[in-house]
């Protein structure tokens, strides 16, 4: 029975990485901390018009329809919790460019940027923690096994620095180098107009604002002056539009807004003649 189970399983992932190389397709990593990583209501999150959307799992080496929870425990970054933004926005850019969609999942929850605001045991995206290099393994990995280099990087991260700006721990100062240090290496690796796309930070309920406001203005700052960054989504209303899980996380809701949204954008920005090149 198990090597029934298993000789199934095999023809199942062998039917769908051949399904998926027979079209067109487009390649986003996801990074960031736990809102990237979903803390929503996977009961509630998008369940149809998945088709032509997988995932990519390190584990294995497989392309998986994409579902939620998305993601892995793997590689230091964590499965979703149990719902997510990223089967909404597969889907919907999926209808919009008529292509597969192949998510990267490598986040984790509690990261940060800067690695003097890092907390034992979330991590850190800086030189001195493994989520850099543990997601261009991944990435590598992906793009080799599905042949075509990534369309993008999409970010959502920024609250763990927001804190510890509150607390003195570092200026927004300190996360602005950073961020803009995390870009250019990503490029030095994925390529040097690759596009990375900021999902901007909201807020974190019943906590100074203060560190949240320095924040969205450094995410401001770099999109608007470094080429081929965007702002594909301000995330700051949900806080008082009643859309969160708890003090800091979105709900369901909020996250297949911000999965569409985010499509919507970026397929705007890559149409022919758009700011992003043309890229679709």
């Amino acid at each position: 029975m198990n090597l029934l189970r298993t000789v199934i399983l095999m023809g199942i992932s062998g039917l769908v990485y051949t399904t998926c190389l027979a079209q067109e397709k487009l390649v986003f990593l996801v990074a960031g901390q736990s809102n990237a990583v979903g803390q929503g209501d996977s009961s509630k999150s998008v369940r149809t018009a998945l088709a032509g959307t997988f995932e990519y799992k390190y584990t294995g080496d497989v392309l998986e329809p994409l579902a939620d929870p998305v993601g892995m425990n793997e590689l230091s970054f964590e499965r979703a919790n149990t719902g997510s933004a990223w089967p909404a926005f597969a889907a919907q850019l999926q209808l919009l460019s008529q292509k597969n969609i192949i998510i990267i999942p490598a986040a984790r929850n509690g990261s940060s940027c800067n690695g003097k605001a890092e907390l034992d045991p979330y991590g850190t995206w800086d030189t001195t923690g493994v989520l850099f290099k543990n997601a261009l393994l991944k990435t590598r990995k992906a793009v080799e096994k599905v042949g075509r280099p990534l369309n993008g990087l999409i970010w959502m991260q920024g609250e763990r620095d927001a804190n510890a700006i509150n607390s003195g721990t570092i200026s927004a100062a300190d996360y602005e180098v950073s961020l803009r240090k995390l870009i250019e290496r990503f490029r030095q690796h994925l390529g040097a107009e690759m596009p990375f796309y900021i999902v901007q930070t909201g807020y974190y309920l019943n906590h100074p604002r203060a560190g949240f406001d320095a924040v969205q203005a450094v995410q401001r700052r770099v999109c608007l002056s470094m080429p081929h960054v965007f702002m594909v989504f301000k995330t700051a209303r949900f806080a008082d539009e009643n859309k969160l899980k708890d003090e800091i996380h979105y709900d369901q809701g909020a996250l297949n807004d911000s999965g569409k949204a985010i499509a919507d954008a970026i397929y705007r920005l890559n149409l022919p003649g758009g700011i992003a090149g043309g890229n679709f």
